[in-house]
């Protein structure tokens, strides 16, 4: 630290790759939410997206849920309470058992999930425009690469990424 408090600053080339990555994750997501509060998703959050990664393709049960994000039966709950308060989710009863409830996008969900595609799709091209784009595919495959040789890969392909702990 320097005199007074304040701390040195950090020159982000000096960071290890995998600081980076987060950072340029956290700057990104950023960016990805100041889009979609620009387009009426101002209450949806980063954790929000674990959670719609499972209600894409499945109608899984909140027990599901609380496996599949290695949580708490409780903490899945109050997920999905606050998803449905916020009109991204229903339960929606079984049709086999009707005290079985299944976790459901409402279609606000479901143009929350077009929403973040669009606007994903958006800051790419936003960066792509702003670097080399031989440098920016480089860039691209050296990631999706590093991203393989740590095993992150699989998870993205069963859409099984989860919260860090």
């Amino acid at each position: 630290m320097q005199a007074g408090g304040m701390q040195e600053s950090v020159d982000p080339s000096s960071l290890d790759i995998g600081s980076l990555a987060l950072f340029v994750g956290f700057a990104a997501t950023g960016a990805i939410q100041a889009d979609l509060a620009s387009r009426g998703f101002g209450d949806l959050r980063m954790s929000h997206g674990y959670v719609f990664q499972h209600l894409i393709d499945a109608r899984p049960t909140v027990s599901d849920l609380s496996a599949k994000l290695d949580m708490t039966q409780q903490g899945a709950s109050k997920a999905v309470a606050e998803l449905e308060r916020l009109g991204y989710v229903e339960r929606l009863p079984s049709s086999h058992d009707a005290r079985i409830r299944h976790v459901v996008l409402t279609p606000r969900g479901e143009e929350a999930v077009s929403a973040a595609r669009r606007a994903r799709k958006r800051l790419e091209a936003r960066l792509r425009k702003s670097s080399d784009p031989a440098a920016f595919d480089a860039a691209r495959s050296v990631l999706v690469g590093l991203l393989d040789e740590l095993g992150g890969a699989a998870a993205i392909h069963r859409r099984d990424v989860r919260p860090p702990r």
